[in-house]
């Protein structure tokens, strides 16, 4: 089997479509589908069921993404160790929810870049969950731990949410002195039908019935509306910190959950992967207050 014919089949079985493959590789979607042919040629079997809306693995084709993968895996494993520690190299995809990504993260990368400057990294904060499987991101950012699987996961940091307004919004609706007050405030949450995880359904611990007047699919989207005088929202405690024009409404109220890592065990000797674990771990351990807000029984 030739080995630029099996990453390139890879790549596509990973992005799920033809083009984003070929954008990813850097090569022109007709070479990539003649790469593709040329291995299902050699193997004598269809490897990916081909339609308008992209591709997906058969069974044989399954079968030989996982032997690929373990191939990868003992190439990445034989170039991290020849190279050393010290030839850290090569691009990683860190995938993370948009709070963590955008609000944490994003201006801290030059730190990571300094101690790599060999890495290429590659941010994607957006709201959703990612298939390390498929290659989606190389390293992700979790809320929750996720499903073992074929994943290494490690726990990255418990953070807090609580509520806020705006001070223009309390000056022109007053504060909430129950949760039962908020049923006649105008309140900020997530776009209901698109929320991918039950760790984000936090709102309603607070008030069962929470109904959302404005509806914004991001964290950071909710923090800007709210800051705007939209209304009141769970936001996560770490991004309004900096906030001077919010105001904690019921801060007595709170909600905790946890950030995991999540890689997939193909990557486990990847050593531009261990270098980006390691660099999260300590950037969130060196500034783990930010993350958990303290609170008095009822700060009210």
């Amino acid at each position: 089997m030739n080995w630029d014919d099996a990453r390139v089949f890879l790549a596509a079985a990973r992005e799920g479509q033809m083009l984003g493959a070929a954008r990813r590789l850097a090569v022109s979607q007709a070479m990539l589908s003649r790469r593709v042919a040329a291995l299902e040629e050699a193997t004598g079997t269809r490897l990916l069921h081909r339609s308008t809306r992209g591709c997906t693995l058969t069974t044989e084709g399954r079968i030989l993404f996982e032997t690929a993968e373990r191939m990868e895996a003992e190439m990445l494993a034989a170039l991290a160790e020849v190279q050393g520690r010290s030839g850290v190299s090569g691009t990683i995809r860190i995938g993370a929810p948009d709070g963590f990504g955008s609000a944490f993260l994003a201006p801290r990368l030059q730190q990571i870049i300094q101690a790599y400057p060999d890495l290429h990294l590659q941010l994607v904060p957006v709201p959703r969950s990612f298939s390390l499987s498929q290659r989606e991101a190389d390293v992700a950012v979790m809320i929750g731990q996720p499903a073992k699987g074929r994943l290494r996961t490690r726990r990255l940091t418990d953070y807090t949410l609580g509520l806020y307004a705006s001070r223009s919004y309390i000056s022109r609706r007053g504060m909430p002195q129950t949760p039962d007050d908020l049923r006649t405030h105008q309140l900020v949450g997530y776009v209901e039908d698109l929320i991918y995880t039950a760790e984000l359904t936090y709102a309603r611990e607070i008030l069962p019935d929470w109904r959302s007047a404005v509806e914004v699919a991001t964290a950071v989207g909710q923090l800007a509306a709210v800051r705007a005088g939209a209304g009141i929202a769970v936001l996560h405690d770490f991004m309004a910190a900096d906030c001077a024009e919010l105001v904690p409404v019921l801060p007595h109220l709170h909600m905790t959950r946890t950030y995991w890592t999540a890689w997939h065990e193909t990557l486990r000797g990847a050593r531009g992967v261990q270098a980006v674990l390691t660099s999260l771990t300590t950037m969130v351990r060196d500034e783990g207050n930010l993350f958990i807000r303290p609170r008095t029984q009822d700060s009210r």
